[in-house]
């Protein structure tokens, strides 16, 4: 036989390493026998919930699955974002997998190991890592676009101890934090944004740091809060990075955080596709499954499209996040499409289950208005859509006759 002539069989380029696979089997295999049947122990709140969770968690240790997504060099398996990835979808089929596994404090992890003082690392770090210490992030503003940090109000000016902290936060998950990273302004106007805003770490049992208000989600999360800092003192030592660089601070954790948000929403995505698929095979209607009808089948071939390709673009953005270069395009694309499957193939699936999707007999009305969220949540939608087209167009702004390499 001429074997010049047969085709060359090469490997799948697709196909995940063996170490990763056996890891995510592993994660998705927790997270569906262990954690998704606790969800409602976990959603009880109270007394109940922390000790479902705390149980859960001694779980996940003992089968070293706990902290998987944390560098080597803080205790964690040290896997590559690309490869995470994988194993961060198992994870977020469950809203509470990532807070199960490890994995919920990931970016203020990662922010207190590179970019806080020694004092402070040692104070706070070992309790993230562990799940003893919970933080959250003061970003966003009341009255405010979040989309314009250049409006930010809220105010840091040096004092005889430290630092001087007043204004307000909101949408920050401080219901439960011990400590909130607040970005703020230390500079005069008229400086770019780059320079002109500066992190700190405030302990939330500080005087002056006050808990106006509960922030309930479309009816689903009432840990998020509106925060007031009067005129709370903080030392020198509680700043992260530098004095002026807090905006570099937070872009480094705005484009892990936006990948990992889409990692998680893929997972919600492929529950949400597993709960519509059965679904058709179980319910008849006019004496056919409802799997046979070509409507029922176009919903499961659009949703199948659009999780593939979200997942492959949020692929393409770890992997650029992981290059250490700044991602924008990349990540703001993942962010937007990971968010858009997952709101579609909800619909469809709420859709499918008919009056029995929107009541509380299935997670399918819970996980349809967090995924509502998920468009506004780290930028809304529009403000990717418009800063993307404007890049790429910007490559092409030169000879016509040049094909602008954006791809």
């Amino acid at each position: 036989m001429d074997t010049a002539s047969q085709p060359v069989i090469t490997a799948d380029p697709f196909a995940l390493p063996d170490h990763v696979r056996v890891l995510r089997d592993r994660i998705r295999e927790f997270v569906r026998g262990e954690v998704i049947p606790a969800e409602p122990a976990l959603l009880s709140g109270g007394d109940t919930a922390r000790t479902t969770l705390d149980d859960l968690r001694a779980k996940a240790r003992a089968n070293g699955l706990w902290g998987l997504s944390h560098p080597a060099e803080i205790g964690g398996r040290g896997l590559p974002l690309a490869d995470y990835v994988h194993i961060g979808e198992a994870e977020g089929e469950s809203e509470f997998g990532p807070a199960v596994l490890g994995s919920e404090h990931l970016l203020d992890a990662l922010m207190l190991h590179r970019h806080a003082t020694p004092a402070v690392r040692d104070r706070y770090l070992p309790g993230v890592l562990d799940g003893r210490t919970t933080p959250c992030y003061g970003m966003s503003e009341p009255g405010r676009s979040g989309s314009d940090p250049s409006l930010m109000t809220t105010r840091a000016e040096p004092a005889a101890t430290g630092w001087k902290i007043r204004g307000s936060k909101w949408f920050s998950r401080a219901a439960k934090a011990d400590f909130m990273t607040v970005i703020c302004r230390t500079e005069p106007l008229g400086l770019s944004n780059s320079q002109a805003f500066t992190m700190f770490l405030v302990p939330t049992d500080t005087p002056g740091f006050q808990q106006v208000r509960e922030l309930s989600v479309l009816g689903t999360d009432g840990d998020h809060r509106e925060v007031r800092l009067d005129d709370v003192l903080v030392p020198d030592e509680h700043m992260i990075g530098q004095r002026g660089a807090g905006f570099a601070v937070a872009g480094e954790r705005l484009d892990l955080g936006r990948t990992l948000r889409a990692v998680q929403w893929l997972g919600q995505s492929r529950r949400a596709f597993g709960l519509l698929c059965r679904r058709l095979h179980q319910r008849t209607a006019f004496q056919e499954r409802l799997a046979a009808k070509q409507l029922m089948q176009q919903h499961v071939f659009d949703s199948y499209v659009e999780i593939q390709a979200a997942r492959s673009q949020v692929l393409r953005a770890a992997a650029a996040v992981q290059s250490g270069r700044r991602a924008y395009a990349e990540v703001a694309a993942a962010k937007v499409l990971a968010s858009r499957a997952l709101c579609q193939v909800l619909d469809r699936a709420v859709q499918v289950y008919g009056a029995e999707g929107l009541i509380d007999d299935t997670p399918l009305s819970r996980m349809y208005r967090k995924a509502r969220a998920t468009r506004i949540y780290d930028g809304p939608d529009e403000l990717h859509v418009h800063t993307v087209a404007k890049r790429l167009l910007k490559a092409y702004a030169g000879d016509p006759e040049i094909e602008a390499d954006v791809f």
